[in-house]
């Protein structure tokens, strides 16, 4: 009998002391509730350092994209020369037929006007496929050096801490409306003057003022190449 008392007495103590921590850890859960209710602390600003770059002016501009700008054109002088000399024959038998004197019989003019015409659709024909062709070899050029010189440019950003870049080769996809004259952050020369350390590649000699239009197709063509010299 006394060892049964012994054993409720023991039960009733053991149930008694686990009450009281339930009692004493309920206000330990509810806390976190009135923590989480309190206001949060306002976000900090985080100072931005921005830089504008024209990244297509800048690939034509280093060291590299001269010398690439160059070799494409020299590939297409030959066929310049020949486009050229096939515009100055049509040309000159423009002016030979309205030089031609009036007693010109309308056979022999016909005959004229269809020379004309036969040479004038090939040189617009040769023009344009000769324009395109050096657009797509020029094209090819560029990205090759613009793969590079975007990890300078990445690199460049990275250690001077620039936390916007912005790309303006493009005027009418540019967004940026107006830039404060008295902040420099165009980076663009930078960039390419760290590039051109960083490649060991020499700045090409300087080229005849035509080779920057190596395929010029004739006025009737409707074309005009894009500008394929390096811009600064």
């Amino acid at each position: 009998m006394n060892r049964t008392l012994v054993l409720l007495s023991a039960l009733g103590a053991g149930l008694s002391t686990a009450a009281i921590a339930q009692s004493a850890a309920a206000p330990a859960a509810a806390a976190p509730v009135a923590a989480a209710s309190a206001p949060a602390a306002p976000p900090q600003a985080v100072p931005a350092k921005i830089a504008l770059v024209a990244f297509e002016q800048a690939v034509f501009a280093t060291n590299e994209g001269q010398r690439a700008v160059q070799d494409v054109q020299k590939k297409y002088e030959p066929k310049k020369q020949q486009i050229d000399a096939l515009a100055q024959e049509v040309d000159s038998l423009k002016k030979q037929l309205q030089s031609a004197p009036a007693t010109l019989s309308d056979a022999d003019r016909a005959a004229r006007l269809k020379s004309i015409d036969t040479k004038e659709k090939q040189l617009n024909r040769e023009a344009e496929d000769a324009n395109t062709a050096y657009q797509t070899d020029l094209q090819e050029a560029y990205g090759k050096v613009a793969q590079k010189v975007s990890v300078a440019l990445k690199n460049y950003v990275e250690q001077n801490g620039y936390t916007l870049l912005l790309d303006v080769s493009n005027q009418q996809t540019n967004n940026v409306m107006w830039v404060n004259p008295k902040e420099n952050i165009d980076i663009t020369q930078a960039v390419v003057s760290a590039y051109n350390a960083s490649s060991g590649v020499a700045a090409p000699p300087p080229t005849a003022p035509s080779a920057s239009a190596p395929v010029r197709p004739h006025p009737a063509a409707g074309t005009t190449p894009k500008a394929a010299a390096p811009k600064q």
